[in-house]
């Protein structure tokens, strides 16, 4: 695997767990969007921070079904329901990136899948 940080102060520096850029090569694997639906078909609703503990759960196991970590993500991209989730996702999401972490792109929208607050994807390299 060929991940590298890329970095450049002619750019605004990253101001959350992320990086401007992440440099990859070899193959990749595109993780589709998760939502906070555990593998029984339960929905977690309520507070922000057990949704995306949730979301990051499936991500790891989707990931980890393939042998990767999220040391082997390069890219991420969040979707809320609403921007003023976004401190709340930041800090619970910069957890599983205590290095490093992804380049990253985070949106509020109009609705998401089972009228979830959040779901997020991810494209990751072996």
């Amino acid at each position: 695997m060929s991940r590298s940080v890329v970095h450049t102060d002619n750019a605004p520096a990253a101001i959350g767990p992320y990086s401007q850029a992440i440099r990859a090569s070899g193959e990749f694997l595109f993780l589709s969007g998760q939502i906070p639906l555990k593998p029984d078909g339960d929905i977690v609703r309520g507070d922000i921070k057990d949704q995306v503990t949730q979301v990051m759960t499936n991500l790891e196991a989707v990931l980890a079904a393939a042998g990767l970590t999220f040391a082997n993500v390069t890219k991420t991209t969040i979707l809320l329901s609403s921007m003023d989730h976004f401190p709340a996702v930041n800090e619970v999401y910069g957890g599983y990136f205590p290095s490093d972490p992804p380049a990253r792109a985070t949106y509020a929208v109009a609705g998401l899948p089972r009228g979830v607050d959040v779901e997020i994807e991810a494209i990751a390299v072996f």
